[in-house]
């Protein structure tokens, strides 16, 4: 398993990525299970699966197209990630986060970030959108930390602060565009877990004492990345299923699919109304 990449082998994806493309984004976007529709309204893209590129990983979870798209949308040149990588498909968090190391050293200044989770809050229903304000770094607790390793001095400090991992005018910023489009926006606490099992009600009951709002199986340790890097960062979770506490349900990726249908408009105008307003 890769612990880690050099900068020339990062620097080696981002070669391949600019022989494809002469933009240069300022914004990257990273869409979830289910979300990827938002993609098709990129205006003159650029698409770059993700196996073309060196040392990239490919995504192999259904409902993650595995591409790159850039272009314009809303007025900004944007990197748009059609699905991600996950620790959970044997990656390791040097490869889970390698995307957005190219992200950073193509001068990406801005990542939203977008996943489906799973309520805890026993008061979200799916379909709802969270704004994510703070995260609960799980797998970063248990010893899987995407900085682990050697730090480069060129992109981050050795020890980040992540106090304020989800930028507070950004966080603004959707505010308003939930208000101008009637969107009843959630805001909370993202717990990230490794996954692939969904988790059983005595994990939810546990995450939800610990301030958790909604769970899921990826975007911290890309939180965690952009920061090092000092990006400005943007998180909203669609919630594709309702706690199960008491384990009287059964939760099925196709159900977080199928939530993603319901999602993903209000998403899109979120995201639409952010960029407007940069």
């Amino acid at each position: 398993m890769i612990s880690h990449f050099s900068l020339d082998q990062i620097d080696e994806s981002v070669a391949a990525l600019q022989a494809r493309t002469s933009k240069r984004p300022r914004v990257a976007i990273i869409l979830g299970s289910g979300l990827n529709d938002l993609a098709a309204s990129v205006k003159s893209p650029d698409a770059i699966s993700f196996g073309e590129l060196p040392h990239f990983p490919v995504s192999t979870v259904f409902g993650h197209a595995g591409r790159i798209v850039i272009g314009e949308l809303e007025g900004q040149t944007v990197f748009v990630m059609q699905g991600r990588i996950h620790f959970y498909e044997g990656y390791s968090m040097a490869q889970v986060t390698l995307p957005i190391r190219i992200m950073q050293r193509l001068g990406v200044e801005i990542l939203i970030v977008t996943n489906a989770a799973g309520g805890v809050n026993p008061d979200y229903v799916p379909g709802d959108v969270m704004l994510i304000t703070d995260n609960l770094n799980f797998l970063g607790m248990m010893g899987h930390n995407p900085l682990m390793g050697p730090n480069y001095d060129e992109i981050g400090p050795r020890f980040p602060d992540m106090s304020r991992p989800y930028d507070r005018d950004l966080c603004a910023l959707a505010r308003t565009a939930a208000s101008k489009n009637n969107i009843n926006l959630r805001e909370g606490v993202y717990a990230g877990v490794s996954g692939p099992s969904f988790e059983g009600p005595a994990d939810l009951r546990f995450l939800r004492m610990a301030g958790a709002d909604a769970v899921g199986m990826s975007t911290v340790p890309e939180v965690i990345v952009a920061r090092h890097g000092n990006m400005r960062v943007l998180g909203f979770s669609g919630i594709s299923n309702k706690a199960n506490l008491d384990g009287s349900t059964v939760t099925t990726h196709e159900e977080v699919i199928e939530a993603g249908k319901i999602i993903t408009p209000k998403i899109e105008k979120l995201i639409r109304g952010v960029l407007q307003r940069l």
